[in-house]
């Protein structure tokens, strides 16, 4: 073989050391190659293209100057027509022959030097042809001198002039980088084109009548703006033949021209209507707006946002842009072209995830951009995908901008982290829902709070409840620093208890929350111990800021006498419900309000209670007069209730979602297996096949739901909280459609008491094996698959008649039901014939037509918290934009949250012993003065009885007194005693009977026998209808193998009714001359030892009686 490295001679020993130094770059340069790109473009025609064409600067001057030159060879034509004396000349020789005294030069248009495209389609261009008339004859001038004074058309560069315009627009729009200009430019070329057409006519038509009558160019103009305008005087016409034939020409091409031009302005002007057009920088720089994303407009969200929107005195400057990628509802056109929104609220058709659109809304400028989320999509998760993507889209776009965000699953909220605000749709609901069930009407509350209102509505009602209650719903919260505040500031160093109560009471207004300067955390209801300092933010509600509020003393009320009470100006607090509660409960057990002693309860003096310390004593801070102690429960089992020793407070090992709050919870100390999970399923560690069978101390809470939702975790937190006790946990019933999936299970395996059955709330054996019969609430969640129906408000049908059905099944039960429109709870325990729920829908009527946005809040069902839409909870969002604390006082509230040292949310029920209390002044300060407890409102209940003894009229509507007497000497139980002064009682019930009769009587009246005999068939087909369906129930049950004693021990106890939900504001001088006295229920009040808050109210100078208080409970106390 040859030896090839032989072949190859070695280099010296410098040239190796200085290529190890210098590396190639001592290698000849003999092969290199230089490369040059773009040789394409250094040519001179593509010289010639990047200097005209394709720079946009140097085009749009090259632009201008043509622009310019045929502009002024316009004016100096009109020039020399204003300065030609036609009269020297003799028959068709002034129309070839002109008198030139101003002499002109012309430019060669440089664009012909590059053409584009095929030579023989730049030759028959229009513009090439004008050119070369103007073009040639002008060279013919000039080369030889007897041609000097020919006639050349030179009124024909207006044409070119036109030309160079549209060029120069696109140019400069090039340049200023603006896309959106296709109607600009569609109005410019038409305006361009009737000015070109006038502009021929009277040229031609002036120059050619030469040879006529000599017309000057006013005459001209006269005469085409008459011909073109279809009037026709005839004054003014041409003689020879050549200018009629340019009229007939030029009318023509008019008609043929102009419906072109309009038809096409006419096209961009509807896109332009449905995409919505732009938003200027100007306006964007100069005035304030918000954008609102959403995939879908509906005019129930709109109108929510805007009623709320613009419910703040400090927003009415605001511009609201409206993004949405579909194109605009009609019944939103419509209420966008009411005078009140056109002016403020702009709609564009775009999607948030383009730049474009969101520099046509000038996002970058935005105050807020709101991204909601579409909830009657079959798909939610897909909807919260959305979402995501919009507000990632937003964040990129405007990192500055504050950004709010609507959430429906929560196992997404956490892509979300990084806004501003963020409302969870699910955990609100399935939280507010579970409170419903242990504080009744909590949903009212929330949704009251959270609308802006003025209270007025129901205000022109005779019935004292409505206008009690409209009032009420006007209290919202507000902030205010300490130091600043008229109402809090001389409190100073003064315990937390102390300030609340003495700002009550002087105020009329209720503290419930403090936060420190140094800390973002709220907190509600810390407690005595809690030092208020100059720095502290207060939260308070009230029905007004107290910015806007005034203040006089009392004797400047006695010599004033304002026009307005008081009340009207420092308001007050309330809200008002129907307890639809079972009231069949067991009699109260457990301690009382600290009884007096027995010599004060016959007399009428009011015992004595002990002040509201300004700095904490502990040792008078007790908590036997009101509730038993938490740890004593615990600590010692009674024989009733052992398997509680099995219970441990923790926080849950597995949380279902990434975002999930650790709540403190009572917990199992072994988790249960999978199988003991199912309700109705024996397995091998018991066999137990329905609820009867585990013998539970509790009544059930059902909910049916769907599928277990990771937002399901959250309506059995706030029921296993720390803070409720064990023996009043009430046992959890999961009716699901769908068999939940293995990491649900494992979520809620930890809990007590927390089972799950497969089933439908459609069926009624899966009804009766989860213990339907034996419940105390039965919550119906709104399912995804019906929350979309091709009929607007459809989606709600299937809820509402299998709702229907379990009222009428079982008539005592508590159903609690999420709607998807908030417009169909009208349909809730529908009765046809119930004279006072036609009353209420006329109020409710009268409400809407006056533009209010709580119309529905005289619905008994959504007053009683009994039915609820997650739809309520959107103002929610809204309100945060003013307040940015609300979603956190919300959620504390509701026990999402939790904060070292705050206090949460219960309710306590008044007994007849605990009423010798009296008034509700009394009652804050006990409830200061011993547990350090704010109280926060009253729920109060009128249950009818409809038994054999009722007088038929009361059967047939149902309707109890509203407004009850004064009862002089004390409290007493108007529907038991049998004191003659209680006589009042029948006439104002008569009353109230008469007010709904009046509002919803229609047709002729009968006799009074008839209407008797009557309404007592009517009893009596109740009465059977009732009875067979206590039948078919007892049937399926027998069938079934259940006990059908739980379902007969209950009796129908008719409908429970709207008493009041009040709190006094305790004045000297008026106690006990207004007092509001339960009726047929208060032998079924009981004392609950819950240990939470809830409820607002607050009535100004009125004595009340109450059978719920909802207190802030203070845990330090404990």
């Amino acid at each position: 073989m040859v030896d090839l490295e032989s072949e190859v001679p070695r280099l010296p020993p410098r040239y190796r050391f200085r290529d190890l130094l210098l590396g190639d770059q001592n290698l000849p340069n003999d092969d290199r190659v230089q490369v040059e790109f773009y040789a394409n473009e250094s040519t001179f025609k593509e010289t010639l293209k990047l200097f005209f064409i394709k720079n946009q600067r140097s085009s749009l001057r090259i632009q201008v100057f043509d622009f310019s030159l045929k502009v002024l060879s316009c004016i100096l034509y009109m020039c020399r027509v204003l300065t030609d004396d036609p009269s020297k000349g003799h028959g068709w020789s002034p129309i070839m022959w002109v008198e030139r005294k101003i002499q002109r030069k012309k430019k060669h248009d440089c664009s012909l030097l590059c053409p584009q495209g095929n030579i023989w389609e730049q030759i028959i261009r229009l513009t090439f042809i004008l050119e070369m008339v103007n073009t040639v004859p002008f060279l013919l001038t000039v080369m030889w001198l007897p041609l000097r004074n020919l006639f050349i058309p030179v009124f024909l560069n207006c044409w070119l002039a036109k030309h160079a315009l549209e060029n120069m627009i696109n140019d400069l729009h090039r340049a200023i980088q603006r896309t959106q200009s296709a109607i600009f430019n569609q109005v410019l070329i038409l305006i361009s084109t009737l000015f070109c057409l006038i502009f021929t006519c009277i040229c031609g038509i002036q120059h050619l009548e030469r040879a006529g009558k000599n017309l000057t160019l006013f005459d001209s103009w006269y005469f085409c703006v008459v011909t073109f305008s279809t009037v026709g005087y005839g004054d003014v016409t041409p003689n020879v033949w050549p200018s009629k034939l340019l009229v007939i020409i030029m009318i023509s091409v008019a008609l043929v021209v102009l419906p072109i031009q309009f038809e096409q302005l006419a096209y961009l002007w509807m896109e332009r209507q449905k995409s919505g057009g732009n938003y200027s920088r100007h306006r964007a720089q100069t005035e304030k707006h918000v954008v609102l994303c959403v995939s879908s407009l509906k005019i129930d969200l709109l109108m929510d946002f805007l009623n709320e929107f613009y419910a703040h005195p400090g927003l009415q400057d605001y511009y609201v842009i409206i993004l949405c990628p579909t194109e605009m509802d009609p019944q939103v056109r419509r209420v966008l072209q009411i005078p009140l929104w056109s002016q403020r609220v702009i709609y564009l058709q775009g999607s948030a995830l383009k730049d474009q659109d969101l520099i046509r809304a000038k996002l970058d400028n935005a105050e807020a951009c709101f991204i909601l989320s579409s909830r009657c999509e079959v798909d939610r998760t897909a909807a919260d995908h959305q979402t995501i993507l919009r507000a990632w889209a937003v964040k990129d776009f405007a990192p500055k901008c504050p950004i709010y965000v609507q959430i429906l699953k929560p196992e997404n909220k956490f892509h979300v982290k990084f806004a501003d605000h963020v409302v969870c749709e699910e955990e609100f609901k399935y939280a507010m829902l579970a409170l419903n069930c242990i504080c009744p009407a909590t949903s009212t509350l929330i949704t009251l709070l959270v609308h802006t209102s003025q209270g007025l509505e129901g205000q022109q009602s005779p019935e004292h409840w409505h206008r009690t209650y409209g009032k009420c719903s006007g209290n919202e919260v507000y902030n205010i620093a300490m130091r600043d505040s008229v109402f809090f500031s001389e409190y100073m160093g003064k315990s937390f208890t102390y300030t609340s109560f003495k700002s009550h009471k002087k105020y009329g207004v209720c503290l419930i929350g403090v936060c420190r300067e140094d800390s973002k955390s709220i907190l509600l209801n810390p407690g005595p111990q809690f030092r208020m300092s100059p720095n502290d933010t207060c939260f308070y509600i009230n029905i007004t800021k107290e910015e806007y509020s005034t203040f006089k003393t009392q004797r400047e009320r006695m010599v004033s006498r304002p026009r307005l009470p008081v009340p009207s100006v420092i308001a007050s607090m309330g809200t008002v419900a129907i307890d639809l509660q079972d009231a069949g409960c067991k009699p109260h057990c457990g301690p009382t309000l600290c009884l007096p002693p027995e010599d004060f309860k016959g007399n009428s003096r009011r015992p004595s209670i002990s002040p509201v310390l300004e700095v904490p004593d502990t040792s008078s801070l007790h908590t036997g007069d009101l509730y038993s102690d938490q740890s004593e429960d615990e600590n010692l089992p009674s024989d009733e209730d052992v398997s509680t020793e099995d219970y441990v407070k923790g926080y849950s090992p597995n949380l279902p979602y990434i975002g999930s709050s650790p709540t403190l919870c009572h917990l199992l100390k072994e988790k249960v297996p999978y199988c003991c999970l199912r309700l109705e399923g024996g397995c091998q560690h018991n066999n137990f096949e329905d609820a009867k069978v585990y013998s539970f101390k509790n009544k059930l809470i059902i909910v049916s739901a769907e599928t277990a939702g990771n937002g399901l975790y959250n309506f059995i937190v706030p029921l296993r909280a720390s803070y409720r006790l064990k023996k009043e946990l009430n046992p959890i019933v999961l009716l699901l459609d769908n068999q939940p999936d293995t990491q649900f299970l494992e979520a809620i395996c930890w809990f007590p008491m927390v089972f799950y059955m497969v089933g439908s709330i459609d069926n009624l054996d899966d009804l009766l094996r989860c213990g339907v019969s034996f419940a105390a609430n039965m919550v119906v969640v709104d399912k995804e698959s019906t929350m979309s129906a091709e009929e607007d408000y459809m989606a709600d049908a299937k809820t509402i008649v299998n709702v229907q059905t379990l009222f009428r099944l079982f008539s005592s039960l508590s159903i609690i039901t999420e709607l998807t429109h908030p417009a169909n709870m009208r349909f809730m325990q529908f009765r046809a014939k119930d004279w006072y729920s036609l009353a209420l829908s006329k109020l409710e009527k009268k409400e809407r037509e006056k533009g209010s946005n709580l119309a529905f809040m005289f619905r008994l069902p959504f007053a009683a918290g009994r039915v609820f839409s997650i739809g309520m909870l959107d103002t929610l969002l809204y309100q945060s934009f003013v307040k940015d604390y609300i979603i956190s006082i919300t959620r504390l509230l509701l026990g999402l949250d939790t904060t070292p040292g705050s206090g949460f949310l219960c309710s306590m029920q008044i007994s007849e012993d605990d009423l010798w209390i009296q008034t509700y002044g009394r009652l804050y300060q006990k409830l200061c003065s011993t547990v350090g407890d704010i109280p926060i409102g009253i729920y109060r209940t009128e249950s009818q009885m409809a038994d054999s003894s009722e007088v038929p009229s009361r059967c047939s509507n149902n309707q109890t007194d509203i407004e009850l007497p004064p009862v002089a000497g004390g409290l007493h139980r108007s529907s038991t005693s049998s004191d003659p002064s209680d006589g009042k009682a029948p006439l104002l019930r008569r009353k109230s009977m008469q007010w709904a009769r009046k509002l919803s009587w229609r047709g002729p009246r009968g006799n009074q026998r008839g209407a008797q005999r009557g309404a007592q068939q009517g009893l009596r087909a109740r009465r059977s209808e009732r009875q067979e369906l206590a039948e078919l129930v007892n049937n399926r049950m027998k069938s079934l193998g259940l006990s059908a004693t739980a379902y007969g021990e209950r009796p129908h106890l008719g409908r429970d009714v709207f008493v009041g939900l009040l709190v006094g504001f305790p004045r000297p001088g008026i106690e006990g001359k207004i007092r509001y006295v339960l009726v047929d229920l208060i032998d079924n009040f009981k004392t609950q030892c819950s240990q939470k808050c809830i409820i607002k109210c607050v009535e100004h100078n009125t004595t009340n009686v109450f059978k719920n208080i909802f207190t802030l409970w203070s845990s330090s106390a404990r």
